[in-house]
């Protein structure tokens, strides 16, 4: 456990004033999370809101053995279905990784109760984060229902490029067949295809986006 970083709290929550920022140094502690690490499961109790400093969070479900990712936590936001639950049961209904090794400010459920009648002013940083999650779902659905698979194929590496910074990336055939719902052997002629089309490079470093090549 980490002491609290000050320049990430006045970014994050200097709006609110210096009697909350007292309140976050007494209350909530930072943590390093390893890459492809469980954060949480589904049916666990909530017991902290993260809220990411640096790193990548995938939020996700799992059907079959396979996933299907609604959203990533990226550095500054938090994961609004952990948020969320604290107004049902305490009880997460998806499962969290972290993508990549992960520096997360976790605060407990209890103290962000007694926040939100203390400091209603917190309720802005949710309604933020819920117009996001909101925005990257119905991405998502868009995605699995309008577009091809060599599409979302492509969709999936450019975002992942996007998180991590890295081009190439380094990408197994599985993990994409596991993140998109279909398997293995469709990826790999996937990825034959969009290769022979010049969308991607192969090769022992990752996959790699053409430089001539939007990938926002």
């Amino acid at each position: 456990m980490n002491m609290i970083n000050n320049q990430f709290i006045i970014n994050k929550f200097g709006f609110l004033g210096e009697d909350f920022s007292m309140e976050l140094q007494k209350n909530a502690f930072i943590t390093d999370i390893k890459a492809k690490t469980e954060i949480i499961t589904e049916g666990q109790k909530v017991r902290y809101v993260p809220f990411l400093i640096k790193g990548s969070i995938k939020v996700y479900s799992l059907n079959d053995g396979r996933e299907l990712i609604y959203y990533y936590v990226r550095p500054n936001d938090s994961c609004l279905m952990t948020f969320s639950s604290i107004f049902g049961d305490y009880t997460s209904k998806v499962y969290a990784l972290a993508e990549e090794d992960s520096e997360v400010m976790l605060v407990p459920v209890a103290v962000l109760h007694e926040w939100l009648i203390r400091f209603p002013e917190i309720n802005k940083l949710f309604y933020h984060e819920y117009d996001k999650r909101f925005t990257d779902i119905m991405n998502m659905v868009n995605d699995a229902v309008f577009h091809r698979l060599d599409k979302r194929v492509l969709n999936y590496i450019k975002q992942q490029i996007l998180i991590t910074g890295s081009n190439p990336i380094k990408l197994t055939h599985r993990e994409i067949a596991s993140n998109l719902g279909t398997s293995r052997e469709v990826v790999s002629r996937v990825l034959k295809k969009v290769e022979n089309e010049g969308e991607i490079i192969q090769t022992r470093e990752g996959i790699k986006i053409p430089v001539n090549e939007n990938v926002r």
